[in-house]
C-alpha cells in the first residue's frame, strides 16, 4: 500500500479524530486545556503511530501536559483500541508539535523587518 493511500489518509484522521476525544476526557491535571491533536500519521502496517501534539501556553504548560499524555499513554492506546475497529492498535509516539508557534515568529519578524523598510523610507523622504 502506498504511504499516503485513500485507505492511510482514512485510518490517519479516524485516529487522529479519537485520539483528540480521548485527550480532552483524560482527568490528569497536567494535561493543558489548550491540547490539540494536530496529526496522527500511522503507519502502513498499523503498528506504530506518531502523534503531533499542540499545546497552547508556555514551555511550562507545553512540558507538564505531555509528561500527563506520556504517562496515561498506556490507556490511551486501550481506549483508542475499543473505539476502532482495527487489526492492530498502533503503538503510540506523542511529538510536541511547534509548528503553530513558529508560524507566529515568522509572523512577527516579517512584521518587525516591513515596520523598519517602513521607518528607512519615511527617513529617507525627510
Amino acid at each position: 500500500m502506498r504511504k499516503n493511500g485513500t485507505k492511510n489518509l482514512r485510518v490517519n484522521g479516524e485516529v487522529a479524530r479519537e485520539l483528540s476525544a480521548i485527550i480532552r476526557e483524560l482527568k490528569d491535571p497536567r494535561i493543558g486545556v489548550m491540547t490539540s491533536v494536530m496529526e496522527a500519521v500511522v503507519a502502513t502496517d498499523l503498528k506504530t503511530c506518531k502523534v503531533y501534539i499542540s499545546v497552547f501556553g508556555d514551555e511550562e504548560t507545553r512540558e507538564e501536559t505531555m509528561r500527563g499524555i506520556e504517562s496515561a499513554k498506556g490507556y490511551i492506546r486501550h481506549e483508542l483500541a475499543q473505539r476502532l475497529n482495527m487489526r492492530n492498535t498502533p503503538e503510540l509516539t506523542f511529538i510536541l508539535d511547534r509548528s503553530i508557534e513558529r508560524g507566529a515568529e515568522m509572523s512577527r519578524l516579517i512584521q518587525e523587518v516591513v515596520r523598519h523598510d517602513e521607518e528607512s523610507h519615511h527617513e529617507e523622504l525627510e
